[in-house]
């Protein structure tokens, strides 16, 4: 039995046929960006998806009145995807509200030292001064340099490909002047001397699965995005703006397929002819994109290719980013002294990171993101009840081999117990539902290489021409989208990615 297939009858009047056809595989961000952008230059294009419900890793459950989104959680830069819609002349506000989060993100660690994080600058000055006065003219002077790299990386960079070494080379001077080879933490602790402010300014790379100690000094840009941008929530959760999405390209005439894996992209020669999916649905296309994890990509997806198996093979040596273990739960009773977000750090930083990055352990300790939208949307939760999830970054099942379906109760039962000695000391007595999501079910549910939650590891050796490309090298008709690719994970990542993939294919497509 065929899955099932959503489409529109007709495409909106503003996109003109162009008689070409296009497949996106997956329906991530980065899928239905990319898609919408194809649909909009006119480019017929089918997403199949093999799970229930689009997303990806934004999916979403519903359970006893309850709405918990899979992620991600922190939307910045809306004009990004304001920008899609706006390709056909259109308003996301038609489709989605996205409403601003202050603080962005409070801060705690073990001592009860609190810290405020926002663009208000008058507020932010205020709470860096609380801990270490001397700091604020550094955090200053980081802000301009966050500004220089967010104007190279980001503005420059961040939605162009670079599909040969010398795109690199031509970029290289400018990350060069910037330090690129520097870490975040060794730039950050260049301006700030208070080392519970060093991590307050460097965490921000774990959003996109890098390890601040060793992530290029370009990602301090997130600052600069922060600041301008601002931090959003999509109201009714991030499931809803993928719910946008999808409706805004099926308004443009986008095909839709869900719950229907494709397991096959047939080649002959240099070119991708054929997808085939689990179903046995099969349908010809005149380009193909995937937004699948980039290893099943190739391993599997084009596994009985030689191009699949020896750029699987080259992948396997690469550096993936680690996986995470995260807690939905939901509970009896309101707090509104819990913002939308927060980081309950753990006694140690640098060590910690070390564990999760480069040992095979499950450390004692750990840093909690501790996310509670209903304090912002009261309907994610039934009345007089809360929304919340705590995420735990964790080493990904290639370097920490555990039984997940045993050390997932354990570690639940840890996480839950560390917010109640922090926050809700009566937090299992006020426990509606619960259920936790392990790197066993990242690798199962999204096929992700190793169960990691963000694809290869965002270090210099692995970004720009060194990530994965967005039109492959050898299948001229076959291209990437999403975190696997340039410029990387995160929302703005990768729907920076579908900038630069649907330049290409709509150039290769129709000139």
């Amino acid at each position: 039995m065929n899955a099932p297939i959503i489409e529109t009858a007709r495409p909106s009047s503003s996109v003109t046929p162009t008689g070409k056809t296009a497949c996106v595989v997956g329906a991530g961000f980065g899928g239905l960006a990319l898609a919408i952008r194809l649909q909009s230059a006119g480019i017929a294009t089918t997403v199949i998806e093999g799970r229930d419900k689009p997303g990806g890793r934004a999916y979403v459950w519903e359970r006893d009145g309850f709405t918990f989104d899979g992620g991600p959680t922190v939307i910045t830069d809306p004009a990004c995807l304001q920008e899609l819609w706006a390709l056909s002349g259109h308003d996301m506000a038609e489709d989605i509200e996205l409403v601003p989060v202050m603080p962005f993100y409070r801060l705690q660690w073990p001592d009860g030292t609190l810290f405020d994080y926002s663009n208000d600058e008058d507020n932010l000055f205020d709470e860096i001064a609380k801990i270490n006065p001397a700091d604020v003219a550094g955090y200053q002077r980081f802000l301009e340099y966050s500004a220089g790299v967010y104007e190279e990386g980001y503005v420059k960079l961040g939605h162009v490909p670079f599909l040969d070494f010398k795109s690199m080379l031509k970029a290289a001077p400018a990350l060069a002047k910037k330090q690129a080879w520097r870490s975040v933490y060794s730039m950050v602790s260049h301006f700030i001397e208070d080392e519970k402010l060093r991590e307050a300014f460097s965490f921000h790379t774990l959003l996109v699965g890098g390890n601040p100690m060793k992530t290029s000094a370009i990602y301090a840009l997130i600052h600069k995005l922060e600041k301008d941008g601002g931090v959003w929530w999509a109201k009714g959760g991030t499931n809803r703006l993928i719910a946008a999405m999808v409706t805004h390209f099926e308004r443009l005439g986008g095909t839709v397929r869900l719950d229907d894996p494709v397991e096959r992209v047939h080649t002959l020669g240099t070119r991708a002819t054929e997808v085939e999916t689990k179903s046995g649905f099969k349908q010809r296309f005149d380009a193909v994109a995937s937004n699948a994890d980039i290893m099943h990509s190739y391993k599997d997806l084009l596994g009985q290719s030689k191009r699949g198996k020896d750029y699987a093979k080259s992948l396997s040596r690469k550096s993936f980013s680690p996986s995470l273990f995260v807690v939905h739960f939901g509970l009896e009773g309101t707090w509104p002294g819990i913002p939308h977000h927060m980081i309950l750090f753990g006694p140690r930083y640098k060590g910690l990171l070390d564990d999760i990055y480069g040992g095979g352990v499950l450390p004692a300790d750990f840093s909690i993101y501790l996310h509670h939208p209903s304090v912002t949307d009261p309907a994610m939760a039934p009345e007089g009840m809360s929304t919340f999830y705590a995420l735990v970054p964790v080493a990904h099942m290639g370097k920490l081999a555990v039984d997940w379906e045993e050390m997932g109760k354990q570690l639940e039962k840890r996480v839950l117990d560390e917010i109640g000695k922090r926050l809700i000391p009566d937090i299992h007595d006020r426990i509606v539902t619960k259920f936790h999501y392990t790197p066993r079910d990242f690798a199962t549910d999204l096929n992700a290489h190793m169960g990691s939650a963000f694809s290869l590891e965002p270090v210099l050796t692995q970004s720009a021409w060194f990530r994965g490309h967005n039109r492959d090298d050898v299948i001229d008709n076959f291209y990437l989208v999403g975190a696997g690719t340039h410029p990387g994970a995160g929302i703005p990542g990768v729907v920076g990615s579908a900038k630069a993939t649907a330049g290409l294919m709509v150039e290769d497509l129709v000139g």
